[in-house]
C-alpha cells in the first residue's frame, strides 16, 4: 500500500464520519434551533429577547443531544453492538451542552452584527462563524472541566476542540442565509438554496434550518478533511 492510498483512506474515513455528524448533529441542531424559534414567537418573546435566545439555545442543544442519542442506538442495534449508550449519551450530553451556548448566542450576535443595516451580508456570515465557533469552543472546554465522565482538558484536545469549533462556526455562518429580511436579502448568496420566505410553512423553515447548518459543516469540515495532515483532525 502507498503512501497516497494511505492518505486516501484516511481521508476518506474523515468523510464518513462526517457524513455521519451531520446525519446525526448538524441537521438537528438547525431544525431544532429554528423549531424552538417557532414557539418562542408564539410564547411572545421577541428576536431580542434573552428568553428567545435562551429558548433556541436550548432548542439546539436538545436536538443535538437527541439526534446523538437517537443514531447510536440505532447503530447499536443494526450493524454495531458494542457500542456503550452509556458512553454515547455523555458525549451527547457534552455536545448539547456547547450547542445550547453557540445557539443561545447566535440570534444576539447576528442581531449585535446587524444592528447599523451597514455592515453586507459577507460581514456578518464571517463574523457569526468566528463567534459562534468561539462560543462552541468555550462551552466544549467547560464541559471538558466540570463533567467527570469527559476526557480533562489538556493541549492536545484543545488543537481538536477547536477544529471542531471551527467547523460549527462553518454551520452557523450558513445558518444566517436563512435570513432573508437583511438588507432585502442583498449579497445573501444562500437565500436561493436555505432562505426561509414568508411563504414557507413552519415545518419548511426548519428543514432549511437544519439543511443550512448541515451544509456548513460540511463545507468548513470538508477543508479541514483534505488538507490536516494524519491525526490531526478532531475526527482521526
Amino acid at each position: 500500500e502507498t503512501s497516497q492510498q494511505k492518505r486516501m483512506a484516511f481521508v476518506a474515513a474523515r468523510f464518513a464520519t462526517t457524513a455521519e455528524v451531520v446525519v446525526s448533529k448538524l441537521f438537528p441542531a438547525g431544525f431544532g434551533w429554528q423549531a424552538a424559534s417557532v414557539v418562542a414567537d408564539q410564547m411572545g418573546h421577541a428576536a431580542d429577547s434573552v428568553q428567545f435566545a435562551g429558548i433556541t439555545g436550548v432548542g439546539d442543544g436538545l436536538a443535538v443531544f437527541a439526534g446523538h442519542t437517537t443514531y447510536n442506538v440505532v447503530k447499536k442495534v443494526v450493524y454495531k453492538p458494542e457500542i456503550s449508550l452509556g458512553s454515547e449519551m455523555g458525549v451527547a450530553a457534552w455536545l448539547g451542552a456547547a450547542a445550547t451556548c453557540s445557539g443561545g448566542a447566535w440570534q444576539p450576535v447576528v442581531n449585535t452584527l446587524q444592528a447599523a443595516d451597514k455592515l453586507p451580508f459577507e460581514l456578518v456570515f464571517g463574523g457569526t462563524w468566528l463567534a459562534c465557533g468561539t462560543i462552541f469552543l468555550g462551552g466544549l472546554r467547560i464541559g471538558r472541566a466540570i463533567m467527570p465522565w469527559m476526557p480533562a482538558p489538556d493541549n492536545a484536545n484543545f488543537t481538536t476542540d477547536a477544529a471542531l469549533s471551527m467547523a460549527i462556526g462553518g454551520a452557523s455562518a450558513f445558518f444566517v442565509g436563512t435570513d432573508v429580511a437583511y438588507l432585502g436579502g442583498d449579497g445573501n448568496f444562500l437565500r436561493p438554496y436555505v432562505g426561509v420566505e414568508d411563504i414557507d410553512t413552519d415545518l419548511i423553515g426548519c428543514v432549511k434550518a437544519g439543511t443550512s447548518t448541515a451544509l456548513g459543516f460540511t463545507v468548513a469540515q470538508s477543508f479541514q478533511n483534505v488538507s490536516y495532515g494524519k491525526n490531526q483532525a478532531w475526527c482521526d
